[in-house]
Order: structure tokens, then sequence, then C-alpha cells
């Protein structure tokens, strides 16, 4: 037993537990999690906390750094859709897209003529790609993921955790408009993981979905669960958390949602965030 049994913490993990963004425009390689965000975790799980990932990332995207991340509750991935028990090495919750899905995207990129699609299968760790382009690219070296390059959507496997569009932001929030046009959206959740990123899961898959069914799963009331996050994708959590805290590079979308401003990503946001917490439970 310590101060923090009983409270679950969970983060996204690009540019939240580590700046993943200079990576991605350089074609460098990201940093690993710093000393002092690794310290701090380790504190609060030797104290009883309850830590866990929750990353737009599929399971082939986040599998390679995973070892590096302390952690001791199953990872939320793929924007929600999915949870996945790392120490295990199995999935113990998931939501899936329609399979109708693929056919309604694949119209959509017809009429979108420089974006990009990225289709994730539950049971097959690389990224299908269709149309791939220099976010695809980027992706794929930031991940170490295989991409493997389709002609449509239409011939992923299934079933799938999410889709996601990739062109300048301009464009996906022109196909963002035609998506809301669309009446099958409401089978979907729709959220911009990153500029030039649009993710499309199954109703209900959510990074804030999920987040309460994790701490259900672990027998954790919400109101003693703690999130933090700096992208769109992540404000459903944010507002699902007793406190919801965000890197100082946060986009305004997250700073209007209410959530808690600390260190910026590249300066141990997490150690802060933990910080806080140590002062809460005493």
């Amino acid at each position: 037993m310590g101060k923090f049994t009983g409270v679950l913490l969970a983060s996204d993990y690009d540019n939240t537990l580590l700046d993943t963004e200079s990576a991605r425009r350089s074609g460098g390689e990201a940093p690993r999690v710093s000393e002092r965000n690794q310290a701090a975790l380790r504190y609060f799980m030797e104290q009883g906390g309850r830590f866990a990932v929750a990353t737009g990332r599929a399971l082939a995207a986040l599998e390679h750094f995973v070892d590096e991340i302390p952690m001791n509750a199953p990872a939320i991935i793929c924007n929600g859709a999915a949870l996945y028990d790392f120490s295990a090495r199995e999935y113990l919750d998931y939501i899936l897209l329609n399979r109708d899905l693929c056919r309604r995207c694949q119209e959509l990129l017809l009429a979108s003529p420089t974006t990009a699609a990225e289709a994730y299968p539950l049971l097959e760790s690389v990224i299908h790609a269709v149309r791939p382009n220099a976010y695809t690219r980027q992706h794929e070296h930031l991940t170490h993921t295989t991409v493997r390059e389709d002609a449509s959507l239409l011939e992923v496997p299934q079933p799938l955790t999410k889709v996601i569009f990739e062109d300048e932001h301009a464009a996906l929030e022109a196909l963002r408009d035609r998506l809301l046009a669309q009446p099958w959206i409401q089978e979907c959740e729709m959220a911009f993981s990153a500029a030039n990123l649009l993710e499309l899961t199954g109703r209900g898959a959510s990074k804030g979905g999920m987040v309460r069914r994790l701490a259900a799963r672990l027998e954790i009331p919400m109101d003693h669960v703690y999130c933090v996050g700096d992208e769109a994708n992540d404000i459903t959590m944010l507002r699902a958390a007793a406190q919801g805290f965000a890197p100082a590079n946060c986009v305004d979308a997250v700073r209007a949602c209410g959530a808690t401003l600390v260190a910026d990503c590249r300066h141990d946001a997490l150690a802060e965030v933990v910080d806080i917490l140590d002062q809460r439970y005493r």
C-alpha cells in the first residue's frame, strides 16, 4: 500500500510523455523518455499508483518503444479503440470499425486527390496505406512500423481498429466537413491526433471512453483518475478525468477545454504532474 494506491494516471505518448514532433520534422530519431519522467513514474508506481499510456498509436507503432516506458497498467492504444496488456501480450478490450467504413472512406479518398489513408487491422502488426504521401513516410519513420501499400482501402484485411487520413491541415479540415455531412458518421468517432492526421474509430472508441473502461477494470473510481494530453484526440479523456493536465505545447483546443497546464513535453511534463499529485495525496 502507498499514497497512490487506488489512483490511475493515463498519459498520451507523442508530444506529452516525450517530444516526437522535432523528430518528425527533422527526420531524426525521437529522444527516449527523460530520466526525470521515468523516475517520477517509477515513484508513482512504487507508491501504489497505476500508470498507463493512452495513445493514438496502434500496437505495431508502440511495441518498439514500450520497454523504455515505466508502466504497470494495460495501455490504451489506437486512439481508444483497444486496450492491450503488454505484460500478457494480449488484447483485453476493443471496439472495431464497421466493415462498410472502408468502402465509404475509399469513396471520399477518390474525391481528395492529395490525401493518403492509413488503415490498421486488429490482427496485423503493419500499417496498410493507400496513396502514401510525405506524412505517411514521416509516420513510418517515427513509429518504426512497416507500411504496406494497397491500391484501395477495400483490399485491407478486416477487422480494423482505425483509419487515419493524412494531408495538409486545410485539406483535412475540408475532408472533416465532408465527413460531418455523411449520415453514417454517427457510427464513428473522429478527431485530429495531429495537424496532419485525422482519425476515425468506431462509435464509443475514444481515449475518454477507454479510460473509463480501464478504470472500471482496475476498480478505480473516476474521481481518482488523472489524464495528460496535448492534442484534440486527448480532450475526451481530459474531460473524463478528475483533473486533466496538458503540457504547455498543447493545441489551443486543449487549452480551451480547461486542462491544467504544466511544463512542455521537452521539460518533463509528467514529472510535474506527479509532483502535483504528490501534494494532493499525502
